[in-house]
């Protein structure tokens, strides 16, 4: 795939579109140049792939049994940043979209672990050791192992008679939420390698200074000139392919272009004016005609009835929210807390709890 080009279709009397170059692809990284475009387009691209691109990861693990000499919060952070295949999460629903209580096998894949030793020797707990549940036609939500040994990453060391036994459920989410999310373990991202813009004074040449011209001696200096060539390397984390995460981005980035547009004039680019009934998810933005945070009164991110920062239905305020009072919250009053009785789960990712936890 090496230099490979891809020129779209430019029509006659349009502007010249974006532009696309491949300089080296395999299945866990792409480098690509994207050139006649500006800065804020491409810093979009970089932006949204890290964040707002949809895998699956562990998002809450039951322990049943735990006689390792590691906590059980030790234990599920590990298990969330445990890369699960994400090729196929379009076949689940995001949970807070989905018509379950609170997880079902529309939107979350379940996975099992059960170790014991029973010798002299240290057993060693792997990511191999998960055992997927098969309801889903896909591969979706398998541990994914890149090691030659075919092992995984280390979950867990047990002594003898030391035992493990759990189980975890796996959904879908963007990186915006939680790291664990994340499709993408580096995204590079360099412009003017020669440093004709005089960003800085001591500007280090990469690579990338070698497919451009060199600034000429007693060349005057632009202060119009703007960065039209824009240098990427995209390495993926293993839950996907990398192409497939620069395509997903750029879904991404068309549907909150297409929300946006909605928003404005609903009647020009969506018909009759849609009523949300509160925050959405990015993949039903082009079906209702919102953007997420669109609501019956407020239309911004930080204040309102029904936001994402707000009151009511929230990610942070009132209602059945993760950190407001009422219904199952996780440090609220009501209902069933983080700290209040039954149970014995924790949420998966750095430093989140589940709905119940042993300190009762």
């Amino acid at each position: 795939m090496d230099g490979m080009d891809y020129d779209p279709m430019v029509m006659d009397g349009e502007s010249e579109v974006p532009q696309v170059k491949i300089s080296a692809a395999d299945g866990t990284r792409v480098d690509f140049e994207l050139s006649k475009t500006n800065l804020s387009f491409a810093n979009s691209i970089r932006r949204i792939i890290q964040a707002e691109v949809p895998t699956i990861a562990v998002d809450l693990v039951e322990i049943e049994i735990n006689k390792s000499v590691l906590a059980d919060e030790f234990i599920a952070h590990r298990l969330g940043l445990i890369p699960l295949n994400s090729k196929g999460v379009n076949e689940l629903n995001y949970s807070r979209d989905c018509d379950c209580d609170q997880y079902c096998e529309q939107c979350s894949v379940t996975l099992t672990l059960h170790a014991k030793c029973t010798s002299d020797q240290i057993m060693k707990v792997y990511a191999r050791d998960l055992v997927v549940d098969g309801r889903h036609a896909s591969s979706v939500g398998s541990p994914v192992i890149l090691d030659p040994e075919g092992l995984g990453c280390l979950i867990a060391k047990l002594r003898k008679d030391q035992e493990l036994k759990l189980t975890c459920i796996a959904k879908k989410g963007i990186a915006k939420e939680h790291a664990k999310w994340m499709p993408t373990s580096a995204v590079g991202f360099e412009y003017d390698p020669h440093n004709k813009l005089h960003h800085l004074d001591m500007w280090p040449k990469s690579k990338y200074a070698e497919w451009e011209e060199p600034l000429q001696e007693g060349e005057k200096f632009d202060y119009d000139a703007q960065p039209e060539r824009f240098y990427f390397e995209v390495e993926a984390s293993g839950t996907m392919e990398p192409d497939q995460i620069v395509q997903g981005g750029i879904r991404a980035l068309q549907q909150k272009i297409g929300a946006l547009l909605k928003g404005l004039d609903p009647r020009k680019y969506g018909g009759e004016e849609v009523d949300a009934d509160g925050p959405q998810s990015p993949a039903l933005n082009m079906d209702g005609g919102t953007t997420p945070w669109q609501d019956q009164g407020y239309t911004t991110p930080y204040g309102g009835n029904m936001t994402s920062y707000g009151g009511g239905n929230t990610a942070y305020g009132g209602g059945n929210t993760a950190y407001g009072s009422g219904g199952n919250t996780a440090y609220g009053g009501g209902g069933t807390t983080a700290y209040g009785a039954g149970g014995n789960s924790y949420g998966a990712g750095a430093g989140s709890y589940g709905s119940t936890t042993p300190y009762s």
